[in-house]
């Protein structure tokens, strides 16, 4: 579909997710949500005041809330683990490793905050690590929505799969860019564009920004295809093939390293599959400075007219 992106309201994707798990914990006695006093920046207000007796809040202890919720999951409940995601992957990183990934145990680490989003709290909340981190772990789905109707939706898919997962959410408002109806579907990316000049992957708070810059680059005559990759793990790869061989350049963009994250998994199955000009767009391998996280993505080469121009540079490497 190749709907302008227009100056929309933007929503806070936290919002979607503590709805959704309000309205499917009414329906299942089985759900519990664990926080590490973040009730407030997980948005968990509601949840507290519907479900007092299921809302486990263990204090600043990442590691033993990650401990709690794999407990929770033994015991029979399906607890949604909750915190600003650099410290909940962070902090917790061993307990996510070795209670929940190498378990299997069926607990959904929900990171709150995600990447740049605590802006001037600067490089100890920024949490531009987690995809790395968490896609080397087998058996834990790694997702990123991309605006509020798919956060909702790749929370009911998580309340009903067997197995953890870890979303990555972000606090840093994005429009609406899927159709209401949308369902979400493990390791499938959405194409939210045609194109055939040239395909630009997001997912989270940059998918809108590839939006913008395709269509500056339709402007001037480049055809250009955007995938929103919600799955980091695992990642469409049929997708990212087929884009490869009929676009023949691909631009990555991602608020996180480009060491490690979605970037570099696109690039693992391109440089197996179909070797093609691409480049990551993200943070340069340092630690980003203070700033607001809009600020942060223009700074570092996001804003969608630069996006736009690295577009160009790779389709003229082709």
């Amino acid at each position: 579909m190749n709907a302008p992106v227009t100056a929309t309201k933007l929503h806070d994707c936290r919002d979607a997710f503590a709805a959704t798990l309000e309205k499917l914990a009414a329906n299942d006695e089985t759900i519990v949500a664990v926080c590490n006093d973040s009730v407030g920046s997980s948005k968990l207000g509601g949840f507290k005041s519907r479900f007092p007796d299921r809302l486990v809040n263990v204090g600043i202890a990442e590691q033993n809330m990650v401990g709690v919720g794999a407990g929770l999951a033994n015991g029979g409940r399906l607890p949604f683990v909750c915190g600003a995601s650099p410290f909940l992957t962070g902090r917790a990183l061993e307990q996510i490793k070795a209670d929940i990934a190498y378990s299997n145990a069926n607990v959904k680490l929900v990171g709150i905050s995600s990447g740049m989003a605590y802006g001037e709290l600067g490089p100890t909340h920024h949490s531009i690590e987690d995809f790395a981190w968490t896609r080397a772990l087998p058996n834990l789905p790694v997702i990123a929505p991309c605006d509020r109707i798919e956060t909702a939706a790749a929370v009911e898919w998580a309340a009903g799969y067997d197995g953890p997962c870890f979303l990555r959410l972000s606090r840093v408002g994005v429009p609406d860019l899927l159709p209401a109806d949308h369902k979400f579907e493990l390791g499938k990316a959405n194409r939210l564009r045609e194109g055939s000049d040239v395909t630009l992957i997001a997912n989270g708070t940059l998918t809108h920004r590839m939006m913008k810059a395709a269509e500056i680059l339709g402007s001037q005559g480049i055809s250009a295809r955007v995938l929103n990759m919600a799955t980091v793990r695992p990642i469409d790869e049929e997708a990212i093939v087929a884009a490869a061989r009929e676009t023949g350049a691909i631009v990555t963009a991602e608020e996180h390293t480009i060491f490690g994250g979605l970037g570099s998994a696109v690039a693992e199955v391109i440089v197996e599959h179909a070797p093609v000009p691409m480049k990551r767009l993200g943070v340069p391998g340092i630690f980003a400075p203070t700033g607001s996280a809009e600020f942060l993505l223009d700074e570092f080469g996001m804003r969608p007219a630069s996006i736009a121009e690295a577009a160009l540079a790779v389709i003229k490497r082709k």
